[in-house]
């Protein structure tokens, strides 16, 4: 088995943490904007309503994709946000220890986990990627590059859902701010809309910071 340490930890975020984690290192996805920068993307995204839901299929999203060996992208998103995460020969995780963002939530198997697109596939169908290439929906799908990706509760993740913040927000508020500034760089590097209540919401998540 291979072992995998984890990467530096988000300031932000290990202040978080329970006194039972306080020790533990939590890892965040790059890119994640400042309150200003944040604020600034946020002036520059379309505000339009939604459209194309009826012709909205997850199948158009290619993912999991083959990031590196075996290791597709799922696996890197669990072995770059845990720690002394233990893989077998195909790159799938065995065990380790992952902090969930959204909730805190300490875990050590993996099935535990989903990785979360933050701009949930459905509503990034809705809010533009209906006109995308198959290419560029499966590299949205994927991407590495960016804060699109979170390894998360995975009853959390499910209550999420394809909702916007309008609709959900992370059930540890003190998340909010971060929560809303990764929302805001992904609509805004991907050339994705948002509907006013949206902003709104991410507004007030903003005002938390």
């Amino acid at each position: 088995m291979r072992r995998y340490a984890l990467p530096a930890a988000s300031a932000a975020l290990t202040l978080l943490l329970s006194p039972l984690t306080a020790g533990a290192a939590l890892a965040s996805p790059p890119g994640i904007p400042t309150v200003d920068e944040a604020r600034s993307e946020l002036d520059t995204i379309t505000i339009a309503e939604e459209s194309n839901a009826a012709t909205y299929d997850r199948a158009k999203f290619i993912h999991w994709a083959r990031v590196h060996g075996e290791c597709d992208t799922r696996e890197t998103v669990l072995i770059r946000d845990g720690h002394n995460v233990e893989t077998d020969a195909n790159c799938r995780a065995l065990s380790g220890h992952w902090i969930s963002p959204y909730d805190a939530g300490e875990w050590s198997d993996p099935q535990d986990l989903d990785i979360d697109h933050m701009v949930p596939l459905k509503q990034a169908w809705v809010s533009g990627a209906w006109a995308w290439t198959r290419d560029k929906r499966k590299a949205f799908a994927n991407s590495l590059d960016d804060s699109q990706l979170w390894a998360v509760t995975d009853n959390v993740n499910q209550s999420k859902a394809d909702k916007d913040p309008a609709a959900w927000r992370p059930p540890l508020t003190t998340f909010h701010c971060e929560y809303a500034r990764s929302w805001i760089d992904v609509k805004h590097d991907w050339g994705l809309s948002m509907q006013p209540s949206e902003k709104d919401a991410l507004l007030e998540m903003l005002s938390t910071c």
